[in-house]
């Protein structure tokens, strides 16, 4: 993973000239004065730790798995939001831990756990890096030091039990090694967000993440049979049964915890034979109003298909849904459709004639083909973006289908307003995962950058985040909270709902080590 940006560094590509002639006449986006800031040259703090607590804990996991070196403190020194990339090409690495740490167990880990809660050390549990609503980096007031805990050792496929279509892994598995895994058995989770490559199964959990593929094989959340989560305080294990009306079911509480509750050591996991078959295809809407509305009759009436995600005009007409056709100019609202399973020919025609008669246009396997090669190619294409001068983020939200159009135009009203100083910025929209009750809304917005696009961006994304809010929304579908994120969840849960959080923070983890600042707003 590039540490000032996105994936493999042998991905990255410039813009062609032609699309930066068309930023520059459009949106006014010039180059950066200054060269983004080499690895060697990011300025770092000194290790704060001292030399006997960093033997101590070599002590629980080997000299070789503590490491302060400049690089391993660099690349595990934020995440990977616009704001964190902006950050490290500038140099700027004041976020990064210690030490990093990397256990080989459940039982090294609960050692650590242990170790730091008593030499007041906060921990950052870390999967990927590949969280993008600031997940990665601990408050530091209070505490001796900040270690990041690496997860990557811990990445084994632990059992498989083909009968009940259960498996157990270790939380530092990749997306891509769990599917090469599960495969040599006939088996996939079904799991693809565009964080794919590089995040872990640890961080899909602790994040809540929802794959491209949700309408088909439910979002992550739902695959958790069952868990192991290791505390200062002790372990808990979650799970026994594919459902118990045994009290709250508490393994709600550490999906989406971010880390700030304990750290995963164990999923197990729900899973599904390999598809038959696969298809995609794209059709054409009028309006996101129309397409909108056929969304809803698959997702309420059937058949729904495994993958279903619609573009609103402005991400048409710019072509971002095929990131390899920037610019195309076509007109409408692009829906894509896929179909994963055996026998997919009659639930394709059941539910194309639901598109059709709800006013969708045929576009045949192109488009639908065009998106699954570029599927997790989007954060590529904003690395070469802001390279080039251009801002360029992304958010989400969740509403009930009858308050979606308020809460679409909300967003975009109030991110045009916040950064329209410097023209007109380009928002454009999507809709990719579908529920009987409701969708997300999916936000990409471009703009010029300006002197500190760093605070650009916190200004638009504090406009946006309210407007949400009083708009009804959740302030995130599948991103996570985070420390982004936390003053807007506080006002989506209430007063009483933030003290539920602290008081099961306060049990499980007593000197609030565990990823400080992170999740739990202020009372």
């Amino acid at each position: 993973m590039s540490w000032s940006g996105w994936g493999a560094p042998s991905q990255a590509r410039e813009l062609p000239e032609p699309i930066r002639a068309l930023l520059h006449d459009l949106l006014g986006v010039r180059a950066p004065d200054a060269p983004a800031a080499t690895l060697d040259a990011v300025r770092l703090p000194p290790v704060a730790l001292p030399e006997p607590l960093l033997e101590a804990l070599a002590k629980v996991v080997g000299a070789g798995h503590v490491r302060t070196g400049h690089e391993d403190r660099v690349r595990h020194t934020r995440g990977k939001s616009t704001p964190d990339l902006l950050r490290m090409r500038a140099g700027d690495g004041a976020g990064a831990p210690d030490a990093v740490v990397l256990p080989g167990s459940h039982d090294e880990v609960a050692e650590l756990l242990r170790l730091c809660s008593r030499e007041r050390i906060a921990v950052v549990p870390f999967g990927g890096g590949t969280s993008v609503v600031g997940g990665l980096t601990a408050a530091r007031a209070g505490f001796a030091g900040v270690i990041a805990l690496d997860l990557g050792r811990m990445d084994r496929l632990r059992s498989v039990d083909a009968e009940s279509m259960v498996a157990e892994f270790e939380p530092g598995v990749r997306a891509p090694e769990a599917e090469r895994l599960l495969a040599a058995h006939g088996l996939t989770l079904g799991h693809f967000p565009q964080s794919f490559e590089y995040a872990t199964l640890g961080g899909f959990a602790a994040a809540r993440s929802s794959g491209q593929a949700s309408a088909g094989y439910g979002r992550f959340d739902d695959m958790v049979a069952g868990l192991t989560l290791a505390t200062p305080s002790g372990t808990l294990d979650l799970g026994r049964a594919p459902k118990s009306a045994a009290g709250p079911d508490l393994r709600q509480l550490v999906l989406g915890s971010e880390g700030v509750f304990g750290v995963i050591t164990s999923l197990r996991l729900r899973v599904r034979r390999v598809p038959a078959e696969r298809s995609y295809e794209g059709w054409r809407f009028a309006s996101f109003a129309e397409g909108s509305a056929a969304m809803r009759a698959l997702a309420q009436e059937g058949p729904l298909p495994t993958v279903l995600r619609l573009s609103d005009e402005t991400e048409t007409m710019i072509g971002l849904a095929k990131p390899e056709a920037i610019g195309s100019g076509e007109s409408g609202c692009l829906l894509i459709a896929g179909y994963e399973g055996a026998s997919l020919t009659e639930r394709r025609r059941a539910a194309s004639a639901v598109l059709a008669r709800l006013g969708g246009e045929p576009l045949g396997a192109g488009p639908g083909e065009a998106w699954e090669r570029g599927r997790f190619s989007a954060p590529y294409l904003r690395d070469s973006l802001l390279a080039a001068g251009a801002t360029v983020e992304t958010l989400e939200t969740a509403g009930f289908w009858a308050n979606l159009p308020r809460l679409y135009d909300a967003v975009r009203l109030a991110l045009l307003g916040a950064l329209g100083a410097l023209g007109s910025p380009l928002v454009m929209c999507h809709i990719s995962h579908v529920y009987e009750t409701g969708a997300s809304l999916y936000f990409t917005v471009v703009t010029p950058q300006d002197a500190d696009p760093v605070a650009q961006w916190e200004r638009a994304k504090a406009a946006a985040s309210a407007a949400i809010v009083e708009a009804g929304g959740t302030i995130t579908h599948h991103h996570g909270v985070g420390r982004d994120h936390r003053d807007a969840y506080g006002a989506e849960v209430g007063a009483l709902g933030v003290a539920v959080l602290r008081a099961v923070k306060g049990e499980l983890d007593p000197m609030g080590v565990l990823n400080p600042g992170v999740l739990i707003p202020d009372l």
